[in-house]
């Protein structure tokens, strides 16, 4: 069996309350998952179920109560400073709202060269792998001369893709990228990750609240509900013919074009929840 680039076990995240004497806020509640290299686990949940705290720890943005999380091998849980940034070549991030992301200020090869000028490459290596990249995610030649914002959502999500893979990384977290994106524009970059994937082998840790994007890009499938993995497999079974009520009731909210099928579905949504209450 393949060794596994990212391996989460038994991961507990609390954040302290903000009112005396109340107990910390438990996110995480021991999450195990694991991802392989070349492969796309999706974590997919509701808002608030803690699958962007998943992401957060591996990026080692939130403090880790405990448990482990092993990357390439070495146990990054509570990482210094100065380890993380030895990390930036083999572990990038791709945020929900690419513009936030992108300094406004900087032309998008100032921006795509950065972080190579910063590695030690020569300016003229740098300019010609920023050209590369920008090829690779379908974007015309003179881009590296514009700014961010004078692209659209789908082209500046684009943008912070190419950026995630300026140093060839081995896995990229991959927060919401579509959700701010219409359904066409979520088709395209999706189309564009699986692409890269298939070129590059590298892996996805792909966080969504949303079950047929999951479905359409994800390899195995993992569910999270109030900070617990409640189900996970592969993506056709997970999605499909999920066992789990939460993952039933995932699975109906998604909505449909048949007037008909949508008021089955939700009506069986509302069925399930009544079960679970009672």
């Amino acid at each position: 069996m393949t060794s596994s680039v990212l391996e989460v076990s038994d991961l507990v995240v609390e954040f302290a309350s903000s009112r005396r004497g109340r107990e910390p806020f438990r996110a995480l509640r021991g999450v195990s998952l694991d991802v392989r290299p070349g492969e796309t686990l999706g974590v997919v949940g509701e808002s608030g179920s803690g699958k962007t705290t998943i992401g957060r720890a591996v990026l080692g943005l939130v403090p880790v109560t405990s448990g482990s999380i092993e990357f390439d091998g070495k146990n990054i849980a509570r990482a210094t400073p100065r380890e993380r940034r030895s990390l930036a070549a083999d572990l990038q991030v791709v945020f929900q709202d690419p513009y936030s992301s992108l300094n406004p200020a900087l032309s998008i090869e100032d921006i795509l060269s950065e972080p190579l000028e910063a590695a030690g490459a020569e300016r003229r290596t740098a300019r010609a792998r920023v050209a590369e990249l920008l090829d690779q995610v379908h974007l015309p030649a003179d881009s590296g001369q514009r700014l961010p914002r004078e692209f659209s959502g789908g082209q500046r999500q684009r943008i912070a893709i190419a950026r995630a893979l300026t140093r060839s990384p081995k896995l990229i977290i991959c927060d919401e990228p579509t959700s701010a994106l219409d359904l066409t524009t979520q088709a395209l970059v999706l189309d564009l990750l699986i692409e890269i994937q298939q070129r590059t082998d590298v892996a996805y840790l792909f966080i969504s609240h949303q079950l047929g994007v999951v479905r359409r890009i994800s390899h195995r499938v993992a569910v999270i509900h109030r900070g617990e993995i409640v189900e996970s497999g592969q993506a056709s079974q997970v999605t499909k013919d999920p066992r789990h009520p939460y993952t039933q009731r995932l699975l109906l909210s998604a909505p449909v074009a048949d007037p008909t099928e949508q008021a089955q579905r939700r009506a069986a949504r509302h069925a399930l929840a009544a079960a679970g209450s009672a």
